[in-house]
């Protein structure tokens, strides 16, 4: 057998006896030039460039900045101290949205009910907060299906309504059911994505971008 033959003949028995990921949690933990040291399941891993760990994850690149590892053929980069804290193929297939930073704020286009609106992710608002104009330009018949509720607001107290929304999306997310606030006025002028769409999701601040992911 030639030596070309022998080297792949051994490569097609290294994919072979590389098993398919089956880990819950993975961490990177340090990270060097072409090296990345990672905790798989609480196990201590130091990962070489093309060289698959025993659970199946392969480093692709590695420097002090980040590290993209590849698990059951998709990559994706980390930072130091990026963790999965569930099994890694839930985690791939969630539906996700992707949110860029505009100045201190994450701003975003979406859906009410089908309609096209614009949102501000806002962690402090309980809910998804709209103004009554908002709402009235959404069809939302707020006074005949709203309860009314006392709100209070950066410039004092307001009336508002306390609704469902039947759908909101976000990205890929479209969650059913929300509760939101109508408040009456022109303010805010963005729609608040408040805590009873955010609290459905996950969220991983990457300093420029905001990446939610739809909670199992």
């Amino acid at each position: 057998m030639c030596r070309h033959s022998a080297a792949l003949l051994l490569l097609s028995l290294l994919l072979l006896s590389t098993p398919m990921s089956a880990f819950e949690s993975i961490q990177v933990m340090a990270l060097f030039s072409g090296k990345a040291m990672v905790m798989i399941d609480g196990k201590q891993r130091m990962l070489s460039v093309g060289v698959p760990s025993p659970e199946g994850v392969l480093l692709v690149t590695a420097n002090s900045r980040g590290a993209v590892l590849e698990i059951d053929g998709k990559q994706q980069n980390y930072q130091l101290g990026s963790r999965i804290s569930t099994q890694y193929k839930q985690r791939e297939s969630a539906p996700e949205a992707k949110i860029w930073r505009s100045g201190h704020r994450y701003l975003t286009s979406g859906l009410i009910n089908g309609l096209p609106v614009r949102f501000l992710v806002d962690t402090g608002a309980t809910s998804v907060a709209m103004s009554s104009v908002a709402a009235k330009r959404l069809g939302i018949p707020y006074k005949l299906r709203g309860r009314r509720v006392g709100v209070s607001t950066a410039s004092g107290h307001a009336k508002g309504y306390a609704i469902k929304l039947d759908r909101v999306k976000v990205g890929e997310i479209e969650l059913y059911n929300v509760g939101a606030t109508v408040i009456e006025g022109s303010s805010p002028t963005e729609i608040l994505l408040g805590m009873t769409f955010l609290k459905q999701v996950t969220m991983d601040d990457r300093g420029e971008l905001l990446v939610l992911r739809k909670r199992f």
